[in-house]
């Protein structure tokens, strides 16, 4: 895929890194099979597109944002590998915000509840089918004690990402945004 893109468009400016998925388990029912399975999605997510693009970020002097979870500094007790796992992706990206500067800048969005595939699935499996999406949705914020009252678009979260790809970023590397809609209990 990196050379069609240097080849088609000579350069890459951005790397959007993202690797989705929830593994709902406790410590006591996640097998060494699953931690594995968990560390090696979120970790080679970042890590194989990053070497294939390097090069072209390099002489773009571009940047990378990982799209992360909360959850790596807010973990859940039902999500313990998948914490851990988002966790380890964090301290991954502010190892490489130091190690790739100057000529590429690393950063991160950390996501709350955004209506993703995720939650649409999880919406359709609900329990009582008369509850409409915006009755559902705004019910999950309640019970989660999101600020803000409702769950992200992915639209908020893609201003999130372009802003931390944009010049309009140059001064900013190994940081990380919240699109959490308040849902942030850390300092």
């Amino acid at each position: 895929f990196a050379s069609q893109v240097r080849a088609r468009f000579g350069t890459c400016d951005l790397l959007v890194n993202n690797a989705g998925q929830g593994r709902i388990s406790s410590f006591a029912d996640t097998s060494d099979d699953d931690w594995r399975a968990e560390y090696e999605l979120k970790l080679f997510s970042q890590i194989l597109p990053l070497r294939a693009f390097l090069p072209m970020l390099r002489e773009a002097e571009g940047a990378v944002v990982a799209v992360n979870s909360l959850l790596a500094y807010q973990p859940e007790p039902h999500m313990v590998c998948t914490s851990s796992a988002r966790a380890g992706v964090q301290n991954l990206l502010k190892s490489l915000s130091v190690e790739l500067a100057p000529q590429v800048r690393v950063n991160s969005v950390l996501m709350g509840l955004i209506g993703s595939g995720q939650w649409t699935r999880r919406f359709a499996e609900r329990e009582d089918q008369s509850v409409s999406r915006s009755e559902w949705y705004g019910a999950l914020a309640r019970k989660k004690g999101i600020p803000l009252g409702r769950l992200g678009e992915a639209e908020e979260a893609a201003h999130a990402i372009a802003f931390l790809g944009s010049r309009a970023a140059s001064y900013i590397t190994g940081s990380q945004l919240e699109v959490s809609g308040g849902l942030s209990r850390h300092i």
